[in-house]
């Protein structure tokens, strides 16, 4: 536990790419801009990651996007919000073959909406979207993530 305190989060979510389920799948943290507003998410078409009909299989597809937003959001709202994700739900729009590519960002205007929400709400659900594209931009599944949010001091403040 003491190594990982050690490294940067960026470290730390680019080493995403050789934790287990990710490295089985071949899904591989490909960018992580230096502000953690945005991280560029790859994976790669293997037999092993292939369904029946020769296509990703969807809980791949899923699991490429799975913890990024929060992530993000915890790193720019610092120490002071708790987040976690609530909801996720995927609508697949074409068979995904090949490489396949999810960027997440976030924008300084959604963190400053997120925190001042957070400073009128006890607690409240943000919701971002994904799209995961294809090796020809056409988009192939997309995500919506549920951030639950809420400030640490939030029961103090709403007591």
């Amino acid at each position: 536990m003491k190594m990982i305190n050690m490294m940067s989060p960026k470290t730390i979510v680019k080493l995403l790419t050789y934790w287990p389920p990710y490295l089985m799948a071949g899904i591989k943290v490909d960018n992580v801009q230096e502000d953690f507003k945005k991280v560029v998410v790859k994976m790669k078409q293997r037999f092993w990651n292939t369904n029946y009909v020769g296509s990703h299989f969807g809980g791949s597809l899923y699991a490429m996007t799975d913890p990024f937003f929060m992530f993000m959001l915890l790193e720019n709202l610092k120490k002071d919000h708790i987040v976690w994700d609530q909801s996720a739900e995927i609508k697949f729009l074409k068979p995904a073959k090949g490489e396949v590519t999810a960027v997440f960002e976030i924008t300084d205007k959604d963190i400053d909406e997120i925190k001042a929400q957070a400073l009128r709400e006890f607690s409240f659900t943000t919701t971002f979207l994904v799209n995961i594209v294809d090796k020809n931009d056409e988009i192939v599944a997309q995500v919506k993530k549920g951030l639950y949010i809420r400030r640490k001091d939030a029961k103090k403040r709403f007591g």
